[in-house]
């Protein structure tokens, strides 16, 4: 896009439906052969790091850091955006009868404290960030929700109004924080009090200031972009922003080159991260529709790129896969960011940089994790998930990983959170019971996967994906390859996993493994007789059936959890076998029959 213009409105496609594949193919880049990515070496933040980092905070208290904070007070905003996306109605309808809800927390409002919150970090961020005036604006008029919203606010301007601290003025949180304030500023400037309006205008300047002095500090990924999209948007909101507005494109750009790899897709590799960057930069997006101004060419260039990302992990229901911590987010929440980033676009079916691989046929969805996870600074939730799959028939999941690592809250506790991480938590095969990617005691993923070959290759009869990793190579002594077809008509998705002996290490021995199949809710097992396989009823849809040519099946408990944090008990297909020093391999199949 050079003409700086928001692209086109847009309805998400259903994508399972039918294709023009050359043209695709050609959009997509795909190429034949084996391309491999690499893992930099990750160690985490130094104890030297965190002790800067650790001195940086307290610098914040300071009479210099203040100083930078002070300035002129505005008097009016220049303009309100308009916040184009749905908040949730449960959840405002829960604030107007006095609380907060969160993934199964509640919090009354008389009695909210924001000196001492005594929240999990994901609530505390929530109510710091003000997300909440969304909800509550989605069931409330002006005249019902002001009331209430201006009671939170003074509550939070009386903690944290004059000395920045955590997480209240982290980058992240202080940057959604200007943005929900201006985008839904009549729930929290109706006030007649002049001395209170004048106190939330101010605390909208010291926070643009507070923004410009730590945007850069802030970590890789969507924190440093929600930071500078809210300095770009202070920059047209306040008064006399021409120098920051300046300083903040720049800034947007270079925190979004750094965000996204080049296919588009967000450097933590998460679909949760990846649908809140979409929904950042079209909310920056909408600052500048409010000015009248054209957008720099960088913001829908970028936006052209992210969506494509996003909807390759859509599965035909519309609603996102669960990789790297995040829940199975539903087709209504990201339908209604797409719609608003106004970009009209398909599915990406090859993410080489951010990882991911689509297959899509009459109507069966295929969704596989083919790349390392990602370094430990830029996710705080990453999943050892390399080689997983998932599968979808239409709008019914057929089969998912557990997701739900990074939703800690009532239903997902920290230790359940930490297995929620695990590679048994994700389809695919296990060694030894051992993750492919090492978790460290301090939640940091570890040693593991560095390197993915892949080889993708379209047919005309169907699909192929070849992938193999080094997650077992310096612990076990063995490679994992995973060969996946898909036919044309996507009614036969055919697998092997494969363990070879690395070269250059010694003879590995003979180790256990297990090839995990989480189903999805709804979806009942009845193994067959000769223990090799089992038919799959999925309530209201189709009728699958599994085989598999070695081992022994089993069918265990499992769960899934949804985009809200709610686990839901499921079940899960295990092939119990054993990978052998001269190599061995387990073939397997899942058929529509019905």
């Amino acid at each position: 896009m050079n003409d700086r213009r928001r692209l086109s409105p847009h309805s998400v496609p259903d994508p399972a439906g039918a294709k023009d594949f050359e043209a695709e193919k050609r959009d997509d880049g795909i190429e034949q052969g084996k391309r491999l990515i690499r893992l930099a070496d990750d160690k985490g933040l130094s104890l030297a790091q965190r002790i800067a980092n650790r001195f940086y905070l307290l610098s914040w208290k300071t009479p210099l850091h203040g100083r930078r904070l002070k300035g002129k007070y505005p008097l009016k905003l220049l303009a309100v955006p308009e916040d184009e996306i749905p908040g949730d109605a449960q959840t405002g309808q829960a604030i107007r009868a006095g609380y907060f809800l969160f993934r199964g927390m509640k919090q009354p409002v008389d009695t909210l404290d924001f000196g001492t919150l005594g929240l999990t970090p994901g609530f505390a961020d929530y109510l710091h960030g003000f997300r909440w005036l969304r909800d509550l604006s989605s069931v409330a008029t002006r005249e019902q929700g002001a009331p209430v919203a201006e009671s939170v606010m003074r509550k939070w301007l009386a903690a944290h109004a004059e000395v920045p601290d955590e997480p209240a003025w982290r980058a992240d949180n202080a940057g959604w924080r200007l943005l929900f304030w201006t985008a839904h500023a009549p729930l929290i400037l109706s006030s007649s009090d002049l001395v209170y309006r004048s106190l939330v205008l101010n605390c909208i300047a010291r926070t643009a200031r507070h923004l410009d002095q730590i945007a850069d500090k802030a970590p890789v990924g969507l924190p440093r972009l929600v930071a500078w999209g809210a300095i770009v948007a202070a920059s047209m909101l306040i008064p006399g922003g021409a120098a920051r507005k300046m300083f903040g494109e720049a800034g947007l750009k270079r925190a979004m080159e750094s965000a996204f790899h080049g296919d588009g897709g967000i450097v933590s590799r998460s679909p949760g991260d990846q649908l809140e960057a979409v929904m950042l930069l079209s909310m920056v997006a909408a600052v500048y529709d409010a000015r009248r101004e054209q957008a720099p060419a960088f913001l829908p260039d970028g936006l052209a790129r992210a969506v494509p990302a996003l909807l390759g992990l859509t599965h035909g229901d519309g609603g996102l896969g669960n990789w790297q911590g995040a829940g199975a987010i539903p087709p209504d929440r990201v339908q209604a960011v797409v719609q608003a980033s106004r970009v009209r676009t398909r599915p990406q079916r090859q993410a080489r940089e951010w990882g991911y691989q689509r297959l899509a046929a009459g109507g069966t969805v295929v969704q596989v994790d083919a790349a390392p996870p990602p370094v430990a600074r830029l996710a705080a939730a990453g999943c050892g998930s390399t080689g997983a799959i998932e599968i979808s028939d239409g709008p019914h999941r057929l089969i998912v990983n557990c997701g739900g690592a990074a939703l800690e809250g009532q239903w997902i506790p920290r230790d359940l959170a930490q297995g929620l991480r695990t590679t048994a938590a994700h389809s695919t095969l296990i060694l030894n019971d051992s993750n492919s990617t090492a978790l460290l005691p301090d939640g940091t993923l570890g040693k593991g996967v560095t390197e993915v070959e892949l080889n993708r290759q379209e047919l005309e009869n169907g699909s192929r994906v070849d992938i193999s990793h080094d997650g077992y190579v310096r612990r076990l002594g063995y490679v994992h390859r995973r060969l996946l077809l898909m036919s044309g008509d996507g009614k036969e998705i055919r697998g092997e996993d494969m363990l070879t002996p690395a070269e250059r290490r010694k003879k590995p021995g003979r180790l256990p493994l297990q090839l995990r199949f989480h189903l999805a809710p709804g979806v009942e097992p009845t193994t067959t007789a000769d223990g090799m396989g089992a038919l799959l009823r999925i309530d209201m849809g189709a009728l699958w059936q599994f085989r598999a040519s070695a081992g022994k099946l089993s069918v265990e408990e499992s769960l899934w959890v949804d985009g809200d944090g709610r686990p839901h008990g499921t079940q899960q297909l295990v092939v119990t076998g054993e990978a052998l020093p001269g190599g061995s391999s387990i073939g397997w199949l899942f058929k529509r029959v019905g």
